[in-house]
């Protein structure tokens, strides 16, 4: 895993960690890295010291040192600096991401037709016409879903939570 110290083009800085260099750059090719502030796409590498630890003290390193950007980055409330000022704007976004997608799924079970293990079948019968189009959610197996969108039938799963799994 590597770390990198990000800026976007209008000057917030953010860190973000990825499997590889490569996969940074993959990600940053198909516009999956935005700013966490302004929702930019429009990401690069900060300029970023690496941590390097000698033998004097070996038991801890020190934090890395960014370069000053050409614009100041945004600062986020109540954090003092560096790691710690990108912590709780992540739990604060991470808290609204789980919010609106718990809202998103208890949308759907309210508004929408629980057709269980006969999803794939009620999906198909409404895709050819010949049961009227309706709200529905259930239960499919990857290879069902996969063969719903072979056909061109549009699935998405139920959004789940890590508390869903407790």
């Amino acid at each position: 895993m590597i770390r990198y110290s990000l800026r976007c083009d209008n000057g917030h800085q953010f860190e973000s960690w990825f499997q590889s260099s490569s996969a940074y750059d993959s990600q940053v090719r198909r516009k999956l890295v935005n700013c966490p502030a302004c929702d930019s796409t429009k990401v690069e590498k900060a300029i970023m010291a690496p941590r390097i630890v000698g033998k004097k003290g070996r038991g801890r390193a020190p934090e890395p040192v960014e370069a000053p950007a050409s614009a100041p980055a945004a600062p986020t409330e109540g954090a003092a600096s560096g790691e710690a000022s990108a912590t709780p704007l992540l739990m604060a976004q991470e808290r609204e991401l789980r919010a609106k997608l718990k809202e998103l799924r208890d949308h759907i079970v309210k508004t929408a037709d629980n057709v269980g293990e006969s999803f794939p079948n009620e999906a198909r019968k409404m895709h050819y016409g010949d049961i009227e189009h309706r709200p529905i959610y259930g239960e499919a197996s990857p290879a069902e879903a996969k063969a719903l969108i072979d056909e061109g039938i549009e699935v998405a799963p139920l959004p789940v939570l890590p508390e869903d799994r407790n």
